[in-house]
C-alpha cells in the first residue's frame, strides 16, 4: 500500500496550490479518502474528506477556499487550495479509510497514511 503526496510548496498569502495523492496497493474506490494537516506544535486535524459517493466534508476553517476531489480511474486524490492564509501552513497528509461512505473525522479511523507534503504560506 502506498499513498504519495505531491504539490506542496511555498506561496504568498492569497495564492493557490493543488495537492495530489497517488494511491496504490488497495481498492481505492472502496475507501473514504481524506486530507489532514499538522502545523508545528499542533495536533493533526482533518481538513477535507470525500466519500465514495462523492460526498464532501470540510473543516470550517477551509470551507469555501479548499476543494477536495477524487479520480477513481486514476486512483488519485486532489486538494485544490485557494486564498491561502499563513495559518494554512502545515504538513499535509492524505489518508484512506476502508468503507467508502464512512468518512469519520478521527485520525484513528484511517488505515493508510502518506508521508506528507509541506505547504508554507507567507504573509
Amino acid at each position: 500500500v502506498q499513498l504519495v503526496e505531491s504539490g506542496g510548496g511555498s506561496v504568498q498569502a492569497g495564492g493557490s496550490l493543488r495537492l495530489s495523492c497517488a494511491a496504490s496497493g488497495f481498492a481505492y474506490s472502496a475507501y473514504c479518502m481524506g486530507w489532514f494537516r499538522q502545523a508545528p506544535g499542533k495536533e493533526r486535524e482533518a481538513v477535507a474528506r470525500i466519500a465514495g459517493d462523492g460526498t464532501k466534508i470540510y473543516a470550517g476553517s477551509v470551507q469555501g477556499r479548499f476543494t477536495i476531489s477524487r479520480d477513481n480511474a486514476k486512483n488519485t486524490l486532489y486538494l485544490q487550495m485557494n486564498s491561502l492564509k499563513p495559518e494554512d501552513t502545515a504538513m499535509y497528509y492524505c489518508a484512506a479509510r476502508v468503507g467508502a461512505n464512512y468518512c469519520y473525522r478521527g485520525l484513528n479511523e484511517y488505515h493508510y497514511w502518506g508521508q506528507g507534503t509541506q505547504v508554507t504560506v507567507s504573509s
